[in-house]
């Protein structure tokens, strides 16, 4: 009987908080828009630096490496030379370009053919391009050293300096956006405190009156914990709503000029992990807001 009285008053509770919530639904809309707006602006960040990270890792699946052979190699060397190389574990396929081929490829696509004729030797040395199994940059740097050594090797080249500098640019992303998101859950537990202190200075007297007469710290705490609870899960809600609402609008153009470079890329939503997180994340900081200032306000007012 206990344990069913028990969640009976909070249930009372609950319902009462709702009530409020109906009786004054501008007030309490606009603290709950805040909320909402506040947490969806980080959860927002960090879909788009996700899906920056699918796209890097797309790109650098197209990394490749190519190897300027010595030119004292013959052609059926640097044949051999090549399927070596396909017994590394790191590889994952490997294409011979001859001198004469690199020679005739160079003439077709630098208008220089006409210089290149007189020439009475070829200049260009024959090449093999690698394709790695594992293309980040952190793994590629060891690879690139360990072919830059091997003797038939006169260059090993690698232009993954962009993508170097993108990944770091996505890494501060990221922790640009934990930043704002902390400073932003800050602001939603004061919004949340200043409703509720509100609401406590509106009952100060209901208040006093209750302590008067034997009522606990924690039976007079209770309808504003429930309050702020209440308002963090709309506003949570609210937020899963906004950001999802953000994607799909930006997904149609997205996917336009992803397709312009003959690319299949599409926006990836929360996912339910993420919504479900936000979500929590509302609640709690609701539930805080509402405690720290319960709490202060609750050892100022005493009956006199």
């Amino acid at each position: 009987m206990r344990i069913k009285a028990y969640f009976q008053r909070h249930l009372q509770v609950f319902m009462s908080c709702l009530g409020q919530f109906y009786r004054a639904p501008i007030a309490h809309f606009l603290t709950v828009l805040v909320i909402a707006i506040s947490l969806s602006l980080p959860a927002l960040l960090l879909v788009a630096l996700e899906n920056a990270r699918s796209l890097v890792a797309g790109w650098d699946n197209n990394a490749e490496i190519s190897l300027f052979l010595d030119q004292s190699l013959s052609p059926s060397e640097g044949e051999d030379f090549k399927e070596r190389l396909l017994a590394w574990r790191e590889l994952s396929s490997a294409r011979y370009i001859s001198a004469e081929q690199s020679l005739l490829d160079f003439k077709a696509y630098s208008g220089f053919g006409e210089v290149l004729d007189k020439l009475d030797k070829n200049p260009l040395p024959a090449v093999i391009v690698l394709s790695p199994r594992v293309s980040a940059p952190e793994a590629m740097a060891p690879l690139l050293a360990r072919l830059q050594a091997l003797p038939e090797v006169e260059l090993a080249q690698l232009d993954l300096a962009w993508l170097t500098k993108i990944y770091a640019m996505v890494n501060v992303a990221e922790r640009a956006a934990w930043v704002l998101g902390l400073l932003l859950a800050i602001a939603v537990v004061l919004i949340v405190g200043n409703t509720v202190r509100v609401g406590i200075q509106q009952r100060r007297v209901e208040i006093e009156v209750c302590k008067l007469v034997g009522g606990t710290n924690g039976f007079i705490r209770r309808p504003f914990l429930y309050m702020g609870v209440i308002q963090g899960g709309i506003g949570g809600l609210l937020a899963i709503i906004l950001v999802g609402s953000a994607l799909l609008l930006l997904n149609g153009p997205i996917t336009q000029l992803a397709a312009l470079y003959q690319s299949s890329f599409k926006l990836e939503g929360l996912g339910l992990s993420l919504s479900v997180l936000l979500l929590l994340s509302s609640i709690t900081l609701g539930w805080l807001g509402s405690l720290f200032t319960v709490n202060h306000y609750m050892r100022e007012i005493e009956p006199s």
